[in-house]
């Protein structure tokens, strides 16, 4: 046989090539990055606040003017008539004024500020995340207990449920690692749309949600992991009126700060708190490469 009778080497070395690539890629994966992952969430919220009626405005003389309740003849055109008498009748006019003086101040104080009245107020949306030592694992049990006892249909349950996560937080210093934290002010209308851009990008990063709200999801089995590392993440999402951005986290000191004011507000500033957290079944942990890969935003602290 002539060598003009066999393929040119580089034929063969093409498939060659394409097969060790192949395997090569299988194998650069982790078993980790295989595993599916899973998480827990509870929360709940109302990006539709109670409004403010603000009184209708009347026309006078090319401005404008609170019509005042109840109509009638307004209070100025009544000082003639009341001092017209004296006597008795002037101090029974004096009190007359006086009545009519601490109703309009009465009024006053209680009017709806800009941003009550305001269709579409300012809403702070931050979101809060922990890089947190496997060694922690009870906090994922805390946080399911945490779930099955919080009422989130209510703003009193929502600030429960955001107080005892920062605290759930901060009763395991020794195991934070990394964090990250970011604020964005936004109207109404905008904030809703970033609060479940924020929901979705967390949930994404897991394949089974293994507990929701109240409850664990059914047919959904523990991963069974002997690893003896590995991390822990616990994202807060929390959409408010009246409070302040969250800071920048730099260092532990940073983060005990945020987690702090994140449990002190008021619950009637809280629109909507989500808790997220990956990986939630027994034994199952996240590596380095999952939380580089999936939270490349957080940093060691």
């Amino acid at each position: 046989m002539t060598n003009r009778h066999l393929p040119p080497i580089h034929r063969l070395l093409k498939p060659l090539l394409a097969t060790i690539l192949i395997f090569s890629l299988l194998l650069s994966v982790s078993p980790s990055a295989l595993a599916a992952r899973t998480g827990g969430r509870m929360g709940g919220g109302n990006f539709r606040p109670r409004t403010y009626q603000v009184a209708p405005r009347s026309s006078h003389n090319g401005g404008y003017y609170p019509t005042p309740r109840g109509g009638g003849i307004g209070f100025p055109f009544l000082i003639p008539f009341l001092f017209s008498g004296g006597g008795l009748t002037g101090l029974l006019s004096l009190f007359v004024l006086l009545a009519v003086a601490n109703s309009l101040l009465q009024t006053w104080r209680n009017r709806p500020t800009d941003q009550e009245s305001s269709p579409n107020p300012e809403v702070v949306v931050s979101r809060l995340q922990v890089g947190l030592l496997a060694q922690a694992r009870e906090l994922q049990a805390d946080l399911e207990n945490l779930g099955q006892q919080v009422d989130t249909s209510t703003p009193t349950g929502l600030a429960k449920l955001l107080q005892e996560s920062s605290l759930a937080l901060l009763r395991h210093p020794e195991c934070w690692v990394y964090a990250g934290s970011t604020s964005q002010k936004l109207r109404l209308d905008s904030a809703e749309a970033q609060f479940n851009r924020y929901s979705l990008a967390e949930r994404s990063k897991y394949s089974q949600e293994a507990f929701i709200a109240a409850g664990r999801s059914p047919g959904l089995m523990p991963i069974p992991r002997n690893d003896q590392g590995g991390y822990i993440v616990v994202s807060i999402l929390v959409a408010s009126r009246g409070r302040s951005s969250l800071p920048e986290v730099r260092d532990s000191a940073g983060l005990q700060a945020a987690l702090t004011q994140l449990g002190g507000g008021a619950a009637t500033d809280l629109l909507a708190v989500e808790v997220i957290w990956t990986p939630q079944a027994p034994g199952d942990v996240l590596s380095a490469d999952d939380l580089l890969v999936g939270y490349p935003d957080l940093k060691l602290i």
